[in-house]
């Protein structure tokens, strides 16, 4: 399948630069919320993230009339049943900031101890252009850290208190490069990529 123009769905600059260094292979011209002019904040409410992700792209897909991709991510921590998963960006009951995300995980994991510290990240994506509907997911395992290690990165608060396994650096801490390798958002695209390659 070939993509010439692809609206990568998110007001997250950050989340931006990285996914467009990451699908840079599919040679499309990559435009942003922003450039379009397209300031439309969609409202998640899927219990699941392929829900959010695909229900997310077909927002922007209908705002913008080009192809759109569109994520939902999340964090899952053993200790806390699974929590915040799906909710990561809602969890205390509304939209929080990252401060306040960060501060309430860190709270929630001061009597844990560092072997039940367990837990892992979820990303799916999802693409949508009127016709063709793709999702792919990506997960990796880690360790949340008893403090933070790094400033906060926007829009990824718990990027800097998360341990992927094998390394001893946070999320926040490694480059784009190494993040993409690696990372759960990188293994959903590279899975969107191989399925768009071959199709």
């Amino acid at each position: 399948m070939k993509i010439n123009k692809l609206l990568i769905a998110t007001h997250n600059p950050g989340k931006f630069k990285e996914i467009s260094k990451h699908l840079a292979v599919l040679n499309a011209e990559l435009v942003s919320l922003s450039y379009l002019g397209i300031s439309d904040d969609y409202q998640e409410i899927g219990r699941t993230y392929e829900e959010n992700a695909l229900a997310k792209a077909k927002f922007y897909y209908h705002l913008a009339k080009i192809p759109s991709l569109a994520d939902d991510s999340g964090l899952s921590v053993e200790a806390l049943n699974g929590e915040p998963g799906v909710y990561s960006r809602t969890w205390p009951g509304y939209r929080a900031s990252d401060e306040e995300l960060l501060k309430m995980l860190l709270e929630k994991m001061k009597n844990i101890p560092a072997q039940k510290r367990r837990a892992n990240f979820v990303t799916v994506v999802a693409y949508y252009d009127g016709k063709n509907e793709i999702l792919s997911r990506g997960e990796i395992l880690g360790l949340i850290t008893d403090k933070q290690v790094c400033p906060i990165e926007a829009g990824f608060p718990y990027s800097s208190v998360f341990y992927p396994q094998g390394y001893d650096k946070v999320f926040s801490q490694l480059s784009i490069q190494d993040k993409n390798k690696i990372s759960h958002r990188g293994k959903a695209l590279n899975q969107f990529i191989n399925r768009i390659l071959i199709k």
